[in-house]
């Protein structure tokens, strides 16, 4: 589509933002890049996170751009919260005081559960009690501004429905076919040197709660390169997790764009 309809391919995958995850996100080859022109994939540093709302700001910069160069642009990838902040806007949340946040951020998954139940529990019922980021961020931004984030939340601003015309698609793949695309799909990485890249994250001596070090497949094979397990159990692991995510990705897009056209491969 990109070549025929004079399209400019913009990102919308977080693990593809970064410069140091290109084996190990997938990202689109030298050859695959050299058909169109592509856009926020590997510009963004290991230790530099990018939240939705930054994304969002950088897509719709991409998109004025592409407008203005006459080209056509086109939205790739899987990460929800990234295309839903882009559409529907995002909420105007005041700044969070420095020292509420590194409170809050000291905290382990327990306590911040237990504490969002406490201080906030419409927010704690419709977060996962694993989901440590949302828990944390929910939690500060309860602390900090005496409201709950949910109620930011329900005043978005700034988002692009409405104001272009959009032509939205999700590909389907059967799910047992999925799932063995998932397999072939980390093995892919490993034969072109996924296992390196991780060794090269290892070196940096990064956060290992950054988003980087939490793409699929990078935990897994950082603890085997610490020793923690083999390699076998690593790849085990990494494509069991990336078949989780495909089910999580499944499931968000039914239910939240339930009326986008579907399209068979």
């Amino acid at each position: 589509m990109a070549e025929t309809r004079r399209g400019v391919i913009i990102n919308a995958d977080a693990s593809q933002c970064y410069r140091d995850l290109s084996i190990l996100s997938a990202r689109p080859s030298p050859a695959e890049t050299a058909r169109a022109p592509h856009r926020l994939y590997g510009f963004l540093e290991a230790e530099a996170p990018l939240g939705a709302a930054g994304w969002a700001a950088l897509a719709r910069r991409e998109i004025a751009r592409a407008h203005d160069q006459g080209l056509l642009p086109i939205l790739v990838g899987g990460t929800g919260l990234y295309l839903r902040t882009l559409l529907q806007g995002i909420a105007p949340v005041p700044e969070i005081d420095p020292d509420v946040r590194a409170l809050v951020r000291a905290l382990d998954t327990a306590a911040l559960a237990q504490a969002l139940a406490r201080e906030d529990p419409a927010m704690a019922a419709r977060l996962h009690p694993n989901d440590t980021q949302r828990m944390a961020r929910a939690l500060e931004v309860k602390r900090s501004t005496g409201v709950s984030l949910g109620d930011h939340q329900a005043q978005l601003s700034g988002g692009l429905l409405g104001t272009v015309a959009l032509e939205p698609a999700v590909v389907e793949i059967d799910r047992d076919e999925l799932g063995r695309r998932c397999d072939a799909r980390f093995d892919t990485m490993l034969a072109d040197g996924g296992l390196d890249e991780a060794v090269r994250l290892l070196a940096m001596h990064l956060d290992p709660a950054l988003p980087v070090m939490k793409a699929i497949g990078v935990p897994p094979l950082i603890a085997h390169l610490k020793g923690e397990g083999t390699l076998e159990a690593a790849i085990l692991r990494a494509k069991l997790d990336t078949r989780r995510y495909a089910k999580r990705q499944r499931t968000w897009f039914r239910n939240q764009t339930p009326d986008w056209p579907r399209l068979q491969p």
